[in-house]
C-alpha cells in the first residue's frame, strides 16, 4: 500500500557516497528536503543527514525497484539529481576500447536516461517536479585526451536542453549543471585507459600532472552543491548553470576567438602546438 504523500520535498540523489553526490545530499538536507542518496556499492560509514540506498544505474530492474520502493515509502519524488558517472583517466580517444568506451556511456549517459524515465510517470502525475543533471565544462568545452567522458557529457546536456522543452508544460523542468575542475574523490578514482599506446604516452601523462596541479587549489563539491540547491529552489530555472571557474570558461568558449581559446587549451596543457 502507498503511503499518503510526504509534506517534504523528497530528493533522490544518485552517486551520493562521496563527492559532489554527497555534498548535494547534504546541502538538500540542510534546506529542508528529505533526501535519499544511492551508490553502487556500500557506502562507508558515517553520519548523515539523509538515508543510503543501493543502486546501480546500468541496471533496469535496480532502477525500477528503487524508483518504486521510494514510492511506497513517500508517495512522491519531487527532485531527481543524476550524479552517478565516472570517467577515463587522461587518455588518447584511441586507448580505450569499444568495451570501455561503450561502460562509460552505460553509467553516465544511459544510467542518467533510465533514472529519468523511471522518475518521470510519477513527475507527470504530480504535475510537477525537478531534474538536475550534473554534467561537466567538457560538455561546452572539450579537452585534448579526456574524448569519452567529454563526449557523455556533451550527449548529456543535448539530452537535458531537449526534455525541458517536452516537459515544460506539463509542470516539470530539467536543468544541467556543469562544473570545471572540482576536488573530489572522483578524480582520484578515474579508469586508467584499457588499451594504452605509447605513441600517446607522453603526451598523456603531461596532461594528467597538469590536470593533478590544478585540482590542488580547485573548488570543493560544496561549491556545486550550493548551484544544485539554487537550482532546485528557482521558479524560473536556467537551463545551463556553470559553477565557478566553469563559468569563465563558457564566457571564453561563447567570446574569445577560436584560434585563440584553441592555442591557449594547448599552452595550458603543455601540448606543443
Amino acid at each position: 500500500m502507498q503511503n499518503t504523500p510526504s509534506t517534504q520535498n523528497i530528493a533522490l540523489v544518485t552517486g551520493a557516497s562521496s563527492g559532489i553526490g554527497q555534498a548535494t545530499a547534504e546541502r538538500l538536507a540542510q534546506a529542508g528536503y528529505k533526501v535519499y542518496g544511492t551508490s553502487r556499492r556500500a557506502a562507508p560509514a558515517g553520519r548523515r543527514g539523509f538515508e543510503m540506498l543501493p543502486l546501480d544505474v546500468t541496471s533496469d530492474d535496480s532502477v525500477d525497484a528503487l524508483v518504486q520502493d521510494l514510492l511506497r515509502r513517500e508517495g512522491r519524488i519531487d527532485l531527481l539529481v543524476n550524479n552517478a558517472g565516472f570517467g577515463v583517466a587522461p587518455a588518447g580517444a584511441e586507448e580505450s576500447s569499444l568495451d570501455q568506451a561503450r561502460a562509460v556511456f552505460e553509467t553516465n549517459f544511459f544510467g542518467l536516461v533510465r533514472m529519468t524515465r523511471a522518475v518521470l510517470p510519477q513527475m507527470r502525475r504530480q504535475q510537477a517536479g525537478r531534474i538536475i543533471n550534473i554534467g561537466s565544462a567538457l560538455g561546452f568545452l572539450p579537452m585534448p585526451y579526456m574524448a569519452l567522458y567529454a563526449a557523455t557529457k556533451h550527449a548529456v546536456a543535448g539530452y537535458s536542453e531537449s526534455l525541458d522543452h517536452e516537459l515544460r508544460t506539463l509542470g516539470i523542468r530539467v536543468v544541467v549543471v556543469e562544473p570545471a575542475y572540482i576536488n573530489t574523490p572522483f578524480e582520484a578514482n578515474l579508469l586508467p585507459p584499457d588499451a594504452p599506446l605509447e605513441v600517446y604516452r607522453e603526451a598523456r601523462t603531461g596532461v594528467e600532472k597538469r590536470m593533478k596541479e590544478v585540482l590542488v587549489g580547485a573548488d570543493g563539491p560544496e561549491v556545486v552543491a550550493a548551484v544544485v540547491l539554487q537550482a532546485a529552489r528557482a521558479a524560473r530555472p536556467q537551463l545551463r548553470y556553470a559553477p565557478g571557474l566553469a563559468g569563465r570558461m563558457r564566457w571564453l568558449r561563447r567570446f574569445a576567438p577560436a584560434g585563440v581559446l584553441d592555442a591557449g587549451i594547448r599552452r595550458d596543457l603543455r601540448l606543443q602546438a
